[in-house]
């Protein structure tokens, strides 16, 4: 099973939501009613498809676990299975939160993730 899961976050939404200690959700999520994330396999595809050429993001990792029955695992693109949180996401729950930086090509530059 899952252990980690990722959001990618704009850098101020997300530093805006620390100071608060609470994030809602980006403008996806409060339109979709839950916090998308992602897997370690579905991170950089992820990126790529909603994030492309974005500076200025986060990646920010969370414990699956701690989230408890408000995260569920849905079908999703091509049949995958993602992570959706049906509620609010206290910061402080993030095991660390890194910049997401563009490469030259334009793809970002993923840290080593852990599954």
């Amino acid at each position: 099973m899952t252990k980690t899961i990722y959001k990618i976050c704009p850098e101020p939404m997300w530093r805006e939501a620390e100071r608060s200690g609470v994030f809602s959700g980006a403008p996806v999520d409060l339109a979709d009613g839950f916090i998308h994330f992602s897997t370690a396999a579905q991170a950089v595809e992820t990126a790529a498809k909603h994030f492309a050429g974005q500076d200025n993001l986060l990646l920010v990792a969370f414990d699956a676990d701690r989230l408890g029955p408000a995260l569920k695992f849905e079908v999703s693109r091509g049949g995958a299975l993602f992570p959706h949180l049906y509620a609010p996401l206290e910061t402080a729950m993030a095991r660390w939160v890194r910049p997401l930086p563009l490469k030259a090509d334009g793809s970002h530059d993923f840290p080593e993730l852990e599954a």
